[in-house]
């Protein structure tokens, strides 16, 4: 037989013309793939090997309310005005009636009936300190007016008090109920990145079946099912 034929013989390497097509799919949607893949395995390692109460801030706040101590009570100052009335503790063991109505917030001392006034940046100060359990002191006090995205949609204004402790704690307080809106420090923003990154929502990063993750989902589903057409040349080649 002529050597020119020797190509087109069974032994030959030469691969399908069809099994070429399958191999550059597959490279093709590895490509496109692979980086979120990737993505994905880090985030989940690293939600999973941080627990969730260290990234509430747990180990570095009190979370549990002050008990409320025994009374007696005097009746809270109501008018029409008033939707409702709760009896709760503050932080530094204080009874006393929130009230709320016509927009607004009001604290008064459930013992004596006097109002309470809102924080100030000493009592911002105070609070944070009496919250904090960590080891770092008070690096900085802000009055904002517009909330943080990493506080998302609780109301503004706020004090934002910053500790100096290894992972930048940040406590967030509100003035008129005197209690804590948030807890976030470093540990909590990274797993904030990589939930981001995770459900690929880059915005609020909250919806977790966003078009590019079907999208991502669809692509990763078409990767599998080309390897499995690759592997069908593949095997038919050997034999």
């Amino acid at each position: 037989m002529p050597e020119a034929g020797r190509g087109t013989e069974a032994g030959s390497t030469t691969p399908p013309r069809n099994g070429r097509a399958w191999r550059q799919l597959h490279r093709v949607l590895a490509l496109v793939v692979g980086l979120q893949a990737l993505l994905w395995m880090a985030s989940g390692l690293y939600m999973t090997a941080i627990s969730i109460d260290v990234i509430h801030g747990d180990h570095v706040t009190r979370h549990r309310p002050a008990l409320l101590p025994a009374g007696p009570f005097v009746p809270p100052a109501t008018d029409d005005a008033v939707e409702a009335v709760r009896l709760k503790a503050l932080a530094d063991g204080r009874a006393v009636y929130e009230i709320r109505g016509a927009g607004r917030t009001q604290l008064q001392d459930a013992r004596t009936g006097a109002s309470i006034a809102p924080l100030d940046a000493a009592g911002a100060r105070a609070l944070a300190q009496q919250l904090y359990t960590g080891q770092g002191a008070i690096a900085d006090v802000r009055w904002l007016t517009h909330a943080p995205r990493e506080v998302g949609s609780r109301p503004a204004p706020m004090w934002q008090v910053t500790f100096d402790d290894a992972i930048a704690t940040t406590l967030y307080l509100a003035p008129d109920t005197h209690e804590r809106l948030a807890t976030r420090h470093d540990l909590w923003r990274a797993f904030d990145v990589l939930w981001m990154l995770h459900i690929m929502d880059y915005r609020e990063r909250e919806d977790i079946g966003t078009p590019w993750l079907r999208v991502l989902a669809a692509l990763g589903l078409a990767f599998a099912l080309a390897g499995v057409g690759l592997l069908r040349f593949t095997v038919g080649r050997r034999r």
